[in-house]
């Protein structure tokens, strides 16, 4: 094919390919048996995170369905599950808050054109490339924002108009406290005491299902006067909405075009995010473009539903994936579980208590806060966590527009600035290796000196970035049988960031699931200081460092012979 051509094959979706190459009827029971399973999850979330976002509880079980059901069909990966997700919430509420629901119908609508744009022009291969850092302090933002804004139903404060200012919101909780009602929050903490224990004691079974189910039963059974679904919302319709034309305007599309950018961001890094997380679970690898076109045309459609914005929900594809999923199929089944449930056991929803409702949010905020992978970025050079804070300041206490645009632009400013840095000591350290047009190469590390079989050595020249670790696992993949020790020559790495560290981790967990020993050669003082404070290299695992390449290819000798 014409390298200028358009080639069509990088956007077949997922679920073409694999019915095409083999699909059998083991293949279907295990898909729908996984697709049940989703569903299950996916349904008190549905209706949690609608709720979170200033709206109905159907408008997220239309969105599931809808969205669900077209990422699956037109994705570029096997087993990704679309849905709303937490990190939508705190943008969909404040688009509601500003615009009303038909300034979100637009904005949704927008996104998805934007996606679809997105993948025509091959952006999905660029998204990989927004620094860590930026990723994390954007997401633990919006975890504290979704957590505060369930505080009111946790602690039945009856807040009724809670602003959206965080710290006005914090002030008016605390103003009502005196309000709290001890029954709800009993029942909030109960719900919270049984979803900790189904994940500790029976992790394979839906902990949110049964906690929603345990905590419902008892109030309808006691007749508990607390509020429920059906008191403020009045039910769930047991009909599907008829797509309906969104009321477009050019003034109307001028004002949430920045919640659209916004909305389409999101949905694009969040959903490539599920795919990989998907790939490094399965060996499978997505289509980003496809992916990308796939969450577009969803997001329209769920607009034309008066949905809500969806992507690529990680934890429900990783639940997709642990129950036995082969295919796009168990997606789609998922889709029509939903549907189901809509269409014969709706009017249930109507008894389901708020409070619970907000303890499952509260535990899906803590999961998205990624309080861990926050405190490990404090051990990355200064520049990462000056972006981590700043983005995640920002997102809390400012706008997510904002916190986008600042965190990108730190994050573009920093790099200059080591690129800077990087000239100069190179300045003064000539590089003998004079083919610097790739960024890797392969081969021994002389012109007269053979390696032995089963061991591989790659020379790495610049920066060390995510794309540098993607390479090396695709020219590893093209090296053919799978090498027992790999050198890394990091002699010309002058630098090496949290998003660099992040991705040499997984290429290390790549390349120690296939048996195989890395060794990094002739790495700087600077770089060496910042993979050992980030845990990359860990002397339990199968990674150390070597001063020198005749030093590492004595090692990779012995470690050939001990695995020989």
């Amino acid at each position: 094919m014409d390298r200028n051509s358009f080639e069509w094959h990088l956007y077949v979706p997922k679920l073409y390919t694999t019915l095409s190459s083999g699909y059998g009827l083991n293949d279907f029971k295990n898909d729908v048996v996984s697709g049940l399973t989703v569903a299950i999850v996916a349904l008190p979330l549905a209706m949690a995170l609608a709720i979170a976002s200033g709206t109905s509880p159907e408008k997220g079980l239309v969105t599931a369905i809808v969205a669900g059901f077209l990422i699956s069909v037109l994705g570029g990966s096997r087993f990704q599950i679309g849905g709303p997700t937490g990190a939508f919430v705190v943008v969909v509420f404040n688009v509601i808050y500003e615009f009303g629901y038909d300034g979100l119908v637009t904005a949704t609508a927008l996104a998805g054109g934007i996606l679809i744009l997105a993948g025509i022009f091959r952006l999905g291969t660029y998204i990989k490339y927004i620094p860590h850092p930026v990723v994390t302090g954007f997401t633990s933002g919006i975890a504290v924002l979704i957590l505060t804004s369930q505080l009111n139903d946790f602690f039945g404060l009856q807040v009724s108009d809670l602003p959206a200012e965080f710290f006005d919101k914090i002030s008016a909780l605390v103003g009502a406290a005196s309000q709290m009602n001890p029954l709800v929050l009993t029942l909030s903490l109960s719900s919270i005491g049984i979803i900790y224990l189904c994940r500790k004691l029976i992790p394979k079974y839906p902990a949110f299902l049964i906690a929603i189910v345990g905590v419902t039963g008892f109030v309808v059974l006691s007749g508990l006067p607390v509020d429920t679904i059906g008191t403020r919302f009045g039910g769930i319709p047991s009909t599907f909405p008829s797509p309906v034309w969104p009321d477009f305007s050019w003034a109307q599309i001028v004002k949430v075009f920045p919640s659209a950018l916004t909305i389409a961001f999101l949905a694009g890094v969040e959903s490539l995010l599920s795919a990989v997380v998907a790939d490094g679970m399965t060996g499978t690898k997505h289509k980003s473009n496809c992916e990308l076109i796939a969450q577009g045309v969803a997001n329209i459609a769920s607009a034309l539903f008066t949905g809500m914005p969806a992507t690529g929900a990680i934890a429900r594809t990783a639940t997709n994936i642990r129950s036995g999923a082969k295919s796009p199929v168990s997606g789609i089944i998922h889709a029509v579980f939903l549907l189901l449930f809509i269409l014969l056991l709706a009017p249930l929803a109507s008894f389901i208590p708020l409070a619970c409702l907000s303890a499952v949010l509260i535990v899906v905020a803590w999961n998205m806060s990624e309080v861990g992978k926050f405190i490990h970025l404090f051990n990355a050079p200064a520049g990462d966590r000056l972006v981590l804070v700043s983005t995640f300041l920002l997102t809390v206490l400012v706008d997510l527009n904002v916190a986008i645009e600042v965190g990108v632009v730190l994050s573009a400013v920093l790099f200059m600035h080591r690129m800077a840095n990087a000239v100069q000591i190179q300045t003064h350290n000539p590089i003998l290796q004079e083919d610097e047009d790739d960024l890797i190469e392969t081969g021994p590390v002389t012109e007269n000196m053979d390696l032995a079989d089963r061991i591989v050595s790659f020379q790495l020249n610049g920066p060390f970035f995510f794309g540098a670790a993607e390479r090396l696992i695709e020219t590893l993949g093209r090296v053919g049988e799978t090498p027992e020790v790999i050198i890394l020559q990091m002699r010309d790495v002058p630098f090496i960031d949290a998003t660099g560290c992040t991705a040499l981790s997984a290429f290390v967990r790549v390349t120690h699931k296939s048996g195989a020993y890395v060794i990094l050669c002739q790495a700087n003082d600077s770089v060496q200081k910042t993979l050992l404070k980030m845990h990359v290299v860990d002397p339990k695992e199968n990674i150390e460092f070597a001063e020198n390449f005749y030093k590492a290819y004595e090692v990779a000798l012995k470690k050939r012979s001990t695995c020989s």
